[in-house]
């Protein structure tokens, strides 16, 4: 188990957060002990909020060239066909995942192949259940393109409390399968689009693990 680097500013803000607590409670009630002790036990809820929020899990991928890999932890809430508006402009599988703050928010490439088109969208905070959210939520869109010519697109998509989306990717970069490509702050959800026809492994109400679970097959 690692800690994980987009975590490294939360938990020294909670830290320094925690020491002026601490401080206030022995600084200005010297002599009340449940003051001290709630400055205690806070500090110690709110690191630990941190420490599991930000963590990094030791795992043994999944990987087969012709498998496409859940690119994040949680529960897939959306199995439909949809018209992608934006690339595809055509009818689409869609498989969305929500990830709950408890799950471990790292996002990974599902397929192997190059990274054909990449866009960030600004946009609004709607619960991430939300029909809306996939098109007028801050969002990223990732395609990859495999090497039998099949293109998958991906986004992350933030919520009403994720609000940052980190990402390690552009156009023109070679996307390993379970290679990390970024990182959603404090739960979200990521939309999957496949090709029409593609065999699915899950169904609603499935929870996934990211780098283990099997969606689908190319």
């Amino acid at each position: 188990m690692k800690f994980h680097k987009e975590g490294y500013a939360s938990l020294l803000i909670v830290l320094v957060f925690s020491a002026i607590l601490i401080f206030i409670g022995h600084h200005f009630f010297p002599t009340y002990a449940v003051a001290h002790w709630f400055a205690y036990i806070l500090s110690a809820f709110l690191t630990i909020i941190i420490v599991q929020f930000f963590r990094d899990p030791t795992r043994e991928f999944k990987t087969g060239d012709n498998l496409i890999i859940a690119p994040a932890d949680g529960k897939v809430v959306v199995i439909e066909e949809t018209t992608e508006l934006e690339y595809f402009k055509d009818k689409r599988l869609q498989v969305s995942i929500f990830m709950s703050p408890v799950n471990v928010h790292i996002n990974r490439y599902p397929i192997s192949g190059l990274v054909t088109f990449f866009k960030y969208h600004p946009g609004k905070f709607l619960a991430a259940w939300e029909p809306k959210s996939s098109t007028d939520n801050e969002r990223t869109t990732i395609v990859v393109k495999h090497a039998n010519g099949t293109e998958i697109l991906f986004r992350q998509i933030a919520g009403a409390l994720a609000r940052r989306i980190v990402w390690y990717v552009k156009e023109g970069d070679k996307a390993e399968q379970c290679g990390e490509m970024g990182f959603i702050k404090f739960g979200s959800r990521v939309d999957l689009f496949f090709p029409i026809g593609t065999k699915l492994n899950v169904k609603i109400g499935d929870v996934v693990r990211g780098s283990q679970s099997v969606l689908g097959e190319l």
